[in-house]
């Protein structure tokens, strides 16, 4: 049988599931038709939804594990509780990524008191102050992911934003944002709403001399953004490296052009399905030992 997210319906919740044409390009001169994309399940039971999600975000931890983007106690990811919005679920701290269940999970108010959850209830108060502030001020995120990911924090101590110089990254052409404050760790109200503040309504921000942050509509886009933005971080790195050692520039994408491709690679739905191939190696390869 299939994993559960591979026969998923579509959903209403997006715009549009159809890939745009390329530029010029007319329907009935396109060779080949790109079909419409699955999307997230849909829920009539809020119950019911919290349960699948709270799987889907252990499963996210799994991905972060295996992608090293955990860092000791660092890094976090949230969930918006369908249940009670004003709440959300993230992992105990000091549970390693790698052993994140979904019983572990705990639920926290926008004071920071634990509600409910498993065995281990300490949270994170770096993780409260910066994810209770971004879903305060975003009502349209699900998921936030944080983490000192290596790419992302050591792109972060520049100083300034990704080029679009590939297809991966026009995934955040003009959806990006720079913070360009540090004030060591995280743990003043003001700051994490400073940090929301710089997010803005785009779906990621690069945080001065700390590292990546993200959002999405579902878990799976918070996750799938913030993957491609750690490989679009090191591809930059690479990259000016490479043209300084031969004392030249990278060569950047036009406007036109990056905003076409932002359609087909930036949006919600994009960064689902994109994430959805992850999820599912995870579920073959981890069984459902995350699932308890």
């Amino acid at each position: 049988m299939a994993p559960p997210s591979a026969t998923m319906t579509e959903t209403e919740n997006y715009p549009s599931t159809e890939v745009p044409l390329e530029i010029g390009l007319t329907e009935k001169q396109a060779k080949v038709q790109m079909p419409r994309f699955p999307g997230p399940p849909e829920f009539t039971d809020k119950y019911e939804e919290r349960e699948y999600l709270k799987g889907r975000l252990a499963a996210a931890f799994r991905l972060f594990a295996k992608f090293n983007f955990d860092e000791g106690v660092a890094g976090h990811i949230t969930l918006r509780d369908p249940v009670e919005p004003q709440t959300f679920w993230v992992n105990p701290f000091g549970v390693a990524f790698g052993m994140i269940k979904k019983s572990d999970l705990i639920r926290v108010d926008e004071e920071g008191k634990i509600i409910e959850g498993g065995p281990v209830r300490l949270l994170n108060a770096a993780a409260f102050v910066i994810h209770s502030a971004v879903h305060q001020a975003r009502p349209d995120v699900m998921c936030a992911a944080h983490s000192h990911s290596i790419y992302g924090r050591t792109f972060c101590t520049l100083g300034k934003t990704l080029d679009i110089t590939h297809q991966d990254v026009c995934a955040y052409h003009n959806d990006l944002a720079l913070y360009t404050s540090f004030n060591g760790v995280v743990l003043a109200d003001k700051e994490g709403h400073n940090i929301a503040t710089s997010l803005g309504s785009k779906k990621a921000a690069l945080l001065q001399n700390h590292g990546l942050l993200t959002v999405g509509q579902t878990i799976e886009a918070a996750v799938w953004w913030f993957v491609c933005l750690e490989k679009c971080c090191y591809t930059q790195l690479l990259a000016d490296a490479a043209a300084a050692g031969k004392g030249s520039e990278t060569v950047k994408i036009g406007e036109e052009e990056a905003a076409y491709t932002y359609k087909t690679v930036g949006t919600p739905l994009a960064g689902w399905f994109q994430a959805k191939p992850l999820f599912d190696v995870i579920e073959r390869d981890e069984g459902k030992d995350f699932m308890q």
